[in-house]
């Protein structure tokens, strides 16, 4: 996906909450929105070169999103807007091989008590139930998931073991959300319990993909899929 909107380089100075960072842009400090509830701290350092989105809203509070920043001269997106739309593009150009016969896609559907990112039907109604997690933190060309607890990422992946339960496809899909990664794994030091229930997912069949990122200053597509270690 093409951000539409004008993109700015700027640095970063610091990040007084989760939501928003002071950052310098043309030799002025400004305050500007963070899209990534994260922790991201090896990528939002003071000093990083980052990359601002101007919003269209003009009565928002803040003008600029901070959606990418420079680590070691790896760019990383860490807008957690940006997954499922990468997501939904490459669906819809069939570049997830497995999920290629799922031609009807459509977005934020429930099953039970339970929302999904996307629900997808092949030609034989056939139902399956995708969930996408966007991955930032990255160490050597090694992502994990998650940059901070998540007792809401392990309640996702319990019910996907549920919609598998009763026959229906299901699987999880960690955008990795830049292009040097090579391997995925769980951060069982942040959150075992994640850890713990992605492992028990794939055991019950519940499919795992994680997918590392083409990534631009103001682009970003699903790249290729990258090795697993749970």
């Amino acid at each position: 996906m093409i951000y539409d909107n004008n993109i700015f380089r700027a640095e970063f100075i610091k990040r007084p909450n989760r939501f928003i960072a002071y950052v310098k842009l043309n030799g002025e400090e400004i305050v500007v929105h963070v899209p990534n509830t994260g922790r991201c701290k090896e990528i939002l350092i003071p000093g990083a070169t980052i990359i601002l989105k101007e919003g269209k809203n003009q009565n928002r509070k803040t003008k600029y999103d901070l959606i990418a920043g420079y680590k070691d001269g790896k760019l990383i997106n860490i807008d957690s807007q940006v997954p499922n739309y990468v997501v939904d593009e490459a669906l819809k150009k069939g570049k997830i091989d497995k999920l290629k016969n799922y031609t009807i896609i459509q977005r934020e559907k429930t099953f039970g008590n339970s929302r999904f990112d996307f629900k997808l039907l092949n030609s034989q109604e056939q139902e399956y139930y995708l969930e996408v997690k966007g991955v930032t933190f990255e160490q050597n060309g090694h992502c994990m998931f998650p940059d901070a607890p998540t007792e809401r990422g392990r309640k996702h992946i319990l019910e996907l073991i549920e919609v598998k339960a009763q026959g229906k496809g299901a699987g999880v899909l960690f955008l990795i959300q830049l292009q040097e990664a090579n391997k995925f794994s769980p951060y069982d030091d942040m959150d075992n319990k994640f850890g713990d229930a992605l492992r028990l997912a794939y055991k019950k069949g519940v499919d795992i993909f994680a997918y590392n990122s083409n990534v631009k200053d103001n682009y970003i597509e699903l790249n290729k899929r990258i090795e697993i270690l749970l």
